[in-house]
């Protein structure tokens, strides 16, 4: 960003119609180039599933706005999105270290976010360092942006297939009734998702019965996002209160829990959205498989264990009140009541089934598992 940098720069764009054919998904980010300059493109989670309105980012500091109002969400994709604001901080002449930087903290528990940020940084670097002038530099680092969103789209393909293998063998005959957390399709990826395309997967071969979806609370990532996905793409499935999960699985009617991660940690302890770690408990408690599904970007080794990951605490008006239409807001709680909102919570490896990934799976769950797949993947998480 430069010295004098403009305040941050969306525009919304007007709704689009929702597409007439079931399972096809709108854009949910993408790089722009209209004649005022290069833009970050996002569909606006915030606004599903009433309508799909788009969000132009001009520059790294609205980028971070949609990341930390979570216009933009989902591991995989913030990783993705960081690396695309960098790209624009170098096309359009903002210091790249500083949009990187902010855009690295704009999260602090998805590390994928501060990755994808970090690796266009240096795709930048490396342009400058080898004698490219700005625009080579800014070229270069667009296209490591790019390369990194091929990659997540043909990752979501591998987890999906791994996904749909172990379940296989976990659940033989298929007529899977799975449970799943929080939002993990193609809203938080590059391609299809991450535990959603594990059940989309089973769909697509007739062997998918139910899918559970929790309304993941305070922010209602089931209710608004999954079961927005779930639609689209004609699958059955039927929405639940969070704390109606129990009852499901005290009647027999969870065959497994498939949910995704903002990191993982050395010792295969797993952050995901608050919410998850009941759900391994009871999956415990009932014998049924837990199961994680996320990318090696995911797994940091530099985090020791699962006590060690930071766990990102939001606005308490996220607990208390409701915002609805034309962002007029409604309460929940009295007045000045004090709300426990962490966004996370760390699930630890004894209570996990199964770590799918893009290059495998971990099963069971250790720190020796965890570590020889990163060692023999191509794509060794370091941070």
């Amino acid at each position: 960003m430069a010295e004098e940098s403009p305040a941050p720069q969306t525009s919304p764009i007007p709704p689009t119609p929702r597409s007439p054919h079931p399972g096809q998904s709108p854009s949910v980010l993408r790089w722009s180039e209209p004649p005022e300059g290069p833009v970050v493109v996002l569909l606006d989670q915030r606004r599903l599933p009433e309508e799909e309105a788009e969000l132009v980012c001009t520059d790294a500091p609205a980028l971070v706005e949609a990341i930390r109002s979570l216009a933009v969400r989902g591991a995989p994709l913030l990783g993705i999105a960081g690396a695309y604001g960098v790209a624009l901080a170098a096309a359009r002449g903002f210091d790249v270290d500083e949009a990187a930087d902010a855009l690295a903290s704009a999260r602090p528990t998805a590390v994928n976010l501060a990755r994808g940020a970090r690796r266009a940084q240096r795709a930048f670097r490396a342009a400058l360092a080898a004698g490219g002038d700005r625009a080579a530099a800014a070229a270069a680092t667009l296209a490591e942006a790019r390369a990194l969103h091929a990659e997540d789209a043909a990752g979501s393909a591998a987890m999906a297939a791994h996904g749909a293998e172990l379940l296989d063998g976990l659940l033989p005959g298929g007529g899977y009734r799975l449970l799943t957390h929080c939002n993990t399709g193609a809203l938080v990826s590059g391609g299809e998702g991450t535990a959603f395309a594990v059940a989309l997967a089973a769909h697509r071969a007739g062997r998918l019965r139910r899918l559970w979806v929790d309304e993941t609370r305070p922010l209602w990532q089931g209710a608004r996002l999954t079961a927005w996905e779930a639609a689209r793409r004609q699958m059955a499935y039927t929405l639940l209160a969070d704390n109606a999960a129990g009852s499901l699985f005290a009647a027999g009617e969870v065959d497994a829990v498939l949910i995704g991660a903002d990191r993982i940690a050395a010792d295969g302890a797993v952050a995901n959205k608050v919410g998850s770690y009941p759900l391994a408990v009871l999956a415990h408690h009932h014998r049924v498989p837990f199961v994680v599904v996320a990318p090696l970007s995911t797994v940091d080794l530099a985090t020791e264990n699962g006590a060690a990951i930071e766990v990102e605490q939001r606005a308490g008006h996220e607990v208390t009140e409701v915002r609805g239409r034309e962002g007029v807001t409604v309460p929940l709680a009295p007045l000045g009541t004090r709300a426990y909102n962490p966004a996370f919570d760390v699930t630890p490896p004894e209570l996990i089934s199964a770590i799918v990934t893009e290059a495998g799976v971990v099963t069971p769950v250790t720190a020796e598992g965890l570590a020889a797949l990163c060692a023999s993947s191509r794509q060794v998480t370091m941070s």
